[in-house]
């Protein structure tokens, strides 16, 4: 008996490395799992007029956790980027680390460029940085991304002492505080709108690329507990 018992054990150790062996295969070949993407579909410019819809439709499935950014070949990805970048849309989104903007709109290495800063406000820097993107990288859509809960807004709506630099960030949030009667996502709201008001009306890069259909400028917020974007 001592003996049928090694074999069993012989057995499900041989059964267990062997499946672990292809699991390991598999995810050596593919990069991930299986139907994980081995070739790159040719990038398509979306226009102004669909480049915002493509956002919110990744966003739509990030929402619903059916992510299909992650089975793209990240490796040949990174290869056609290396001299080049051709995103199709720009994010003006606050530095909080709860609104992972690439994941939120289910896109990968190339598409979207980012620009961050607490509280998602607009500076002389923000601005060029986003000129960039329009006139030289030729992007279709820009949005100003708020999200819930944020914590700018909530500090810029109280008259606490902070440390260091931060208060520098509150003159640029508390016109959006002053018309929100205090309710914090409401202020969210309307400081997102504002922003994409500001880059509007400050940049003649965007304002000329929004007037010759170029470029559509957007204001949304991202709610923390859905994983949803709503337009403002």
């Amino acid at each position: 008996m001592p003996k049928v018992e090694n074999a069993a054990v012989d057995r499900r150790q041989f059964l267990h490395t062997a499946v672990a062996g292809a699991v390991a295969g598999i995810a050596t070949r593919s990069g991930f799992w299986p139907g994980f993407e081995r070739t790159l579909a040719p990038r398509v410019t979306p226009t102004a007029g669909t480049a915002l819809q493509e956002l919110l439709a990744g966003n739509q499935r990030f929402a619903a956790n059916h992510l299909t950014s992650t089975r793209r070949d990240l490796p040949a990805l990174r290869e056609r980027t290396v001299d080049k970048q051709e995103p199709f849309a720009a994010v003006l989104a606050c530095a909080d680390s709860r609104v992972p903007v690439e994941l939120v709109f289910d896109q990968s290495i190339g598409s979207i460029f980012v620009v961050r800063v607490a509280g998602n406000i607009v500076t002389p820097e923000i601005i060029a940085s986003l000129e960039y993107a329009s006139a030289v990288l030729g992007i279709r859509a820009l949005l100003v991304l708020g999200h819930s809960h944020c914590g700018a807004v909530k500090a810029a709506m109280k008259t606490d002492a902070v440390p260091g630099q931060i208060s520098s960030l509150y003159s640029h949030i508390r016109p959006a505080v002053d018309q929100s009667a205090g309710d914090v996502e409401k202020a969210v709201e309307i400081n997102a709108r504002m922003q994409a008001g500001l880059l509007r009306g400050s940049s003649t890069v965007i304002r000329e690329a929004t007037t010759a259909g170029k470029l559509e400028v957007a204001a949304g917020v991202y709610d923390l507990a859905t994983g949803r974007v709503t337009m403002c």
